[in-house]
């Protein structure tokens, strides 16, 4: 980006009035002026045009943090050319603030680097982009400035709070009449047959079927006491309605009660999955990176409030596929409305959890037959949750 500074314009104009008024009245004092400010726009503008070949890398360290927690940016610009790279002024972007790179002031030898370090924001829960580093051109007669970007954009990942959770589900096992009933921890069930493989102990073949069908088949057992955990995060607008500078408080304790409900199953090796009630636009997420690549606190990291969504489609998966069988729904005070929705889940999923952040009236105990947690904050709920004797 280019930008013509106050002195260039006036001297373009003092450029066209000396050539025009010398060539008009003979005067050739005045078209040598005229001529001269035309050449020094020119010289201006053909040296700022230049482009120095620079090599920018950054690192993060590190590149995940939880909210409040430090995180260090190391950039090194590198001077790749065989001429002196002078007269540069650079700033780097960090979110929506701009960082000055002051070392590239200085002017950088051919085959020189500089270093610079400083510390990222990470006092708001999302991903914060770093980059690209901007590097401004300027002509010594300060009459014309070029901008152009250098190296690409690293993304730094900053988590929700964790608060530490003691207490965990105990699982459910279902048995062949329909009963739902809680299971004391290692009860181990028949799960399924599969083809016997080197290694497998004799005392789990099943001689009957391996007689039937001829080769040796395999008892598949499975721990009918480890829960099975889905995280349902309502990132609805609607839902979290009250803001403070843009900032749904609520939605943010919400995201700090799912990412301690998911460190505490990770702890304890429980297979937890999380969902988000409105899905996150193709195109945002395409821009944040591979999907798949990215873990569940990364997710919500990159969670957002959306305009649009509906619960109808999330509760309609979540009966249809039976994830788990314990559900926790973290919502805002603008969900206590959809509480009949989730209680309607309680066929699918024995234990169903419900967490409202930022109301400012409670729930009633025990609603729709759900454990309802009415919570200021993640803190507020990590010590209710410790409290619910139902586990």
């Amino acid at each position: 980006m280019s930008a013509l500074t106050a002195r260039c314009v006036g001297l373009l104009v003092a450029a066209v009035v000396l050539l025009g008024a010398g060539f008009r009245f003979a005067y050739p004092e005045l078209t040598l002026l005229g001529a001269a400010a035309g050449i020094a726009v020119a010289y201006a503008a053909l040296t700022a045009a230049w482009r120095p070949r620079l090599e920018v890398t950054r690192s993060a360290d590190p590149d995940r943090v939880a909210r409040g927690e430090a995180a260090m940016m190391t950039l090194t610009v590198r001077n790749a050319g065989r001429l002196r790279a002078a007269s540069l002024v650079a700033e780097d972007r960090c979110g929506d603030r701009s960082v000055p790179v002051p070392l590239l002031r200085l002017r950088l030898r051919p085959g020189r680097d500089s270093t610079v370090r400083y510390e990222v924001p990470t006092d708001r829960r999302g991903v914060v982009p770093v980059g690209p580093l901007r590097v401004t051109r300027r002509d010594p007669l300060g009459l014309v400035t070029l901008s152009r970007p250098y190296g690409g954009t690293v993304p730094v990942w900053v988590h929700p709070r964790v608060h530490p959770l003691n207490a965990v589900p105990t699982g459910a096992g279902r048995s062949l009449d329909g009963r739902v009933d809680k299971v004391p921890h290692g009860s181990i069930t028949f799960d399924s047959l599969r083809e016997y493989v080197v290694g497998d102990e004799l005392r789990r073949v099943h001689w009957r079927t391996s007689a039937r069908v001829g080769e040796l088949m395999v008892r598949e057992n499975v721990d009918t006491s480890l829960p099975r955990i889905v995280v349902l995060l309502d990132n609805r607008a609607v839902a979290h309605p009250q803001r403070v500078d843009g900032v749904a408080e609520s939605f943010e304790s919400a995201c700090e009660a799912a990412a301690s409900v998911l460190v505490a199953a990770y702890r304890e090796a429980l297979p937890v999955v999380l969902l988000l009630v409105a899905p996150e636009p193709a195109g945002l997420a395409a821009a944040r990176g591979d999907e798949a690549a990215q873990g569940p606190l990364d997710r919500l990291a990159a969670a957002e409030l959306a305009d649009a969504g509906d619960l109808q489609p999330a509760t309609a998966r979540l009966r249809r596929e039976r994830l788990g069988d314990t559900l926790v729904f973290l919502t805002g005070p603008g969900g206590r409305d959809d509480m009949g929705a989730v209680g309607a889940l309680r066929a699918a999923y024995p234990s169903v959890v419900v967490g409202v952040f930022g109301a400012t009236e409670p729930a009633p105990s025990g609603a729709a037959g759900l454990v309802v947690i009415d919570a200021a904050d993640g803190a507020a709920f990590a010590a209710e949750w410790d409290g619910v004797r139902r586990w």
